[in-house]
């Protein structure tokens, strides 16, 4: 570590322990209260007491204390929880801990070997000993959810997280106790021909994740795998072999799920929806059903969700729910997806979340489900997901369509969820017969992508910021109903003209239509090509088509000015249809400005300008 970056992270931590945190004895407070932050277990205690020495020159309160099994914790505090969880946040923020670091309580803990001679839990030194894991009782979360929490199926990600007997308690002398001896080579290949295929195979995807085996997962432990054996007990400190004991192959498998450390993952039963399946239930809990979905939200610093998908239905109802998905804010425009004639699965990634969702049909009955994990914690999300997916089963039940159905309704909410929304939307207007949009310049500044009425991929030909004027072109060709006539000659003042555009953004679904008047053909400091206009109109419509009464174009209503200056709410300006003419012809639209033929009736007009105008939206 730098010099310069160590005295930061050094002066980061004192200000954190100044402000906020001070430890104090772990005796005088409640198992609830005293609490710890976890940050990292070691399986030796050699690399754990080197591991406890290397951040107790950094932070500050650091012990270390044996977990059970052969691990060790590397610990801060004690603190209250609230400081704690203060502390946890800050330093994982700062990236001077783990992003796995989590809060752990004092009775996880055995004997303290970090401070070397202290014992803040006073705990008796006890002979070893190998105490029997107790069977978790099955628990139901929040009545009425349909939901059962039973223990897990998965071999423990960390030996802190089991519930252990009573150990006997002996007086001995102060040390901690002998680690049992090791397997002989010998022993350590007989039990290796006991494994299944499956356990074999599971020892290369854990040497593979700690990077030290790069073949295929077949569960033939030939050469790549033997080597890579003796290159992970050669990092470990084991004796070279390329055979492990069953010791090293508990430690390896504990090292591949410490990752999976804090996130409770258990077997979640949901007789609603008729779905089993392994979940992170320290990082999630039962929320609410909304049919097609149960909401499992986030209850704590991971903001992480899962949605359980049950709903009766054939193939059509299974393309539609593909369909409807991605048009969600769960499920971010980038990344794979893919649909098979009876199961899809949906990958959505941005800078905040990444959302991968699968659910298949069988015998009518279309299940799946959905994680939603935050970007850059790609190793948990991963193993979450796999451990997910390999423990989703189908037992009996699907979800009730009328079940659920919160007071949580808007038009812009499918079963609870966020319809995915542009972050602007603004008027616009065919100009020539191949679909070519005019709008304001407003609307296509620092677009990801562009869209006319939300489905046609729009690109930018034009950006005239000077003028306030963007022509678009459809990525594919169309066929508009009503096309600009423009009016290049000025109308007199005071004249009726109509403006037309989506004022509140589609949230009506069809462009509208403003009457008013023309105030001035120039602006308020006499400004050439801009008119004034006598008429209310709302943010949505900058960028429609201004009218005359033959209904030719004489303009397009530009944006309010942002400024400390308010002006009536019935004044509004235009972009003159001579400026906009010379804009398109610049970029080679070929634009019409023969002549009406005569007044329109009121309703006619609104025809005309419903059948010209467009929806323009820019995304994220």
């Amino acid at each position: 570590m730098h010099e310069s970056n160590f005295t930061m992270k050094r002066l980061i931590v004192a200000l954190f322990a100044a402000l906020f945190l001070y430890p104090f004895a772990v005796t005088a407070q409640s198992a609830d209260d005293v609490v710890w932050v976890q940050i990292e277990a070691q399986p030796n205690l050699a690399g754990a007491t080197e591991r406890a020495r290397e951040y107790d020159v950094m932070l500050e309160d650091v012990n270390g204390f044996s977990l059970g099994g052969g691990w060790y914790a590397i610990t801060v505090g004690p603190y209250r929880r609230e400081d704690a969880e203060l502390l946890l946040r800050g330093y994982r923020r700062e990236g001077i801990i783990p992003r796995d670091s989590f809060i752990q309580v004092s009775d996880r803990f055995r004997q303290q070997f970090w401070p070397v001679g202290v014992n803040v839990l006073n705990i008796p030194l006890i002979a070893p000993v190998d105490p029997e894991i107790a069977v978790d009782e099955p628990a139901v979360t929040p009545q009425d959810s349909g939901t059962e929490i039973t223990q897990s199926t998965l071999p423990p990600a960390d030996a802190a997280t089991s519930t252990e007997a009573e150990p006997v308690q002996t007086t001995v002398a102060p040390s901690l106790p002998e680690p049992p001896a090791d397997e002989t080579l010998n022993e350590a290949r007989r039990g290796e021909q006991a494994l299944s295929r499956a356990e074999r195979e599971q020892l290369q995807i854990a040497l593979e994740w700690a990077g030290f085996y790069n073949n295929a997962i077949d569960g033939a432990f030939g050469r790549g795998t033997r080597g890579s054996m003796a290159d992970w007990q050669s990092a470990n400190g084991y004796e070279v072999t390329g055979v492990l004991t069953t010791l090293q192959r508990a430690a390896l498998n504990k090292q591949y799920n410490a990752v999976l450390e804090g996130l409770g993952l258990q077997l979640v039963r949901n007789t609603e929806a008729g779905i089993e399946m392994i979940m992170p239930t320290q990082v999630v809990a039962f929320d609410k059903l909304e049919p097609p979905f149960v909401h499992y939200n986030a209850t704590g610093d991971v903001n992480a969700r899962v949605l359980l998908i049950s709903q009766a239905g054939d193939q059509d109802t299974l393309f539609g729910l593909y369909d409807i998905m991605q048009t969600l804010e769960i499920v971010p425009n980038e990344g794979p997806r893919e649909r098979q004639s009876n199961s899809f699965e949906l990958i959505g990634e941005n800078g905040r979340v990444i959302s991968q969702t699968q659910a298949s049909l069988e015998n009518g009955q279309i299940k799946g489900f959905t994680l939603i994990w935050p970007a850059g914690d790609e190793d948990r999300r991963r193993r979450v997901m796999a451990e997910m997916t390999k423990s989703f089963t189908r037992i009996p039940g699907i979800l009730d369509a009328a079940a659920g159905g919160g007071n949580d309704q808007a038009i812009d909410l499918v079963s609870g969820l966020q319809v995915r929304l542009p972050k602007l939307s603004r008027s616009g207007f065919f100009v020539d017969g191949a679909g070519t949009v005019a709008t304001t310049s407003q609307a296509v500044q620092s677009c990801a992508r562009m869209t006319l009425d939300d489905d046609t991929e729009l690109d930018v030909m034009v950006d005239d910021q000077a003028s306030g004027i963007a022509l678009l072109k459809p990525r594919t060709r169309l066929a508009p109903i009503e096309v600009a006539n423009f009016n290049t000659v000025a109308p007199r003042l005071q004249s009726e003209i109509a403006v037309a555009g989506f004022p509140y953004e589609g949230v009506l679904g069809s462009a509208t239509v403003t009457f008013g008047a023309l105030a001035d053909v120039r602006g308020l400091q006499g400004e050439e090509n801009i008119a004034r206009l006598a008429l209310a109109s709302q943010p949505g419509d900058a960028g429609g088509p201004v009218f005359d009464g033959n209904g030719r174009v004489i303009g397009m209503l530009l944006p309010r000015a942002d400024g400390t200056r308010q002006l009536p709410d019935d004044v509004n300006f235009a972009v003159e249809a001579t400026l906009i003419a010379q804009v398109a012809q610049k970029a080679g639209v070929a634009v019409q400005t023969t002549q009406g033929l005569g007044a329109l009736q009121p309703e006619d007009l609104r025809a005309k300008a419903k059948g010209m105008t467009v929806l323009v939206s820019c995304w994220e």
